[in-house]
């Protein structure tokens, strides 16, 4: 091989590694976009409930209406809304009040969920410590309710 060769053969190595890193970079781009907006969703939707919550006293019952009001709602996907399981004279602020199951097809983003607690924080949980959180917050009446 001489000189002009092996360049060409260096140049299009690198071409081709630099567009794998680019499309891997992208994809994984694209999930952290999807993700942040599911959050941005899910703080939008806390903000109407416990507007909703300041004007009425109680919490809605049901968020299907509200949620349509939100900005990027269907980032939110199958929303998951535990207020009527939720004892609010005993309810801690911690209490997850809403959340929704975000998984990734990304080797960077790991799958989890977006969860607003009853204090309005909203964060990203992993799945191992979420199912852990709901499963000492759930009741047995709720845990049968959902399986139906």
């Amino acid at each position: 091989m001489n000189k002009r060769q092996k360049a060409i053969l260096v140049e299009f190595i690198t071409v081709v590694v630099v567009t794998a890193i680019a499309v891997v970079a992208m994809i994984n781009l694209k999930d952290w976009v999807n993700r942040s907006e599911a959050m941005r969703a899910m703080e939008h939707l806390g903000q109407e409930v416990f507007k909703y919550r300041k004007d009425k006293g109680v919490l809605p019952a049901d968020v299907d209406n509200i949620k349509k009001g939100v900005p990027g709602w269907v980032r939110l996907g199958n929303l998951r809304y535990r207020a009527r399981w939720i004892d609010f004279f005993e309810a801690t602020p911690d209490e997850v009040l809403a959340y929704t199951e975000k998984n990734y097809r990304s080797s960077l983003l790991s799958d989890g969920y977006v969860v607003l607690r009853l204090d309005g924080r909203v964060e990203w949980m992993g799945q191992e410590e979420f199912e852990k959180l709901l499963a000492e917050q759930q009741s047995e009446y709720e845990i049968e309710m959902l399986r139906k």
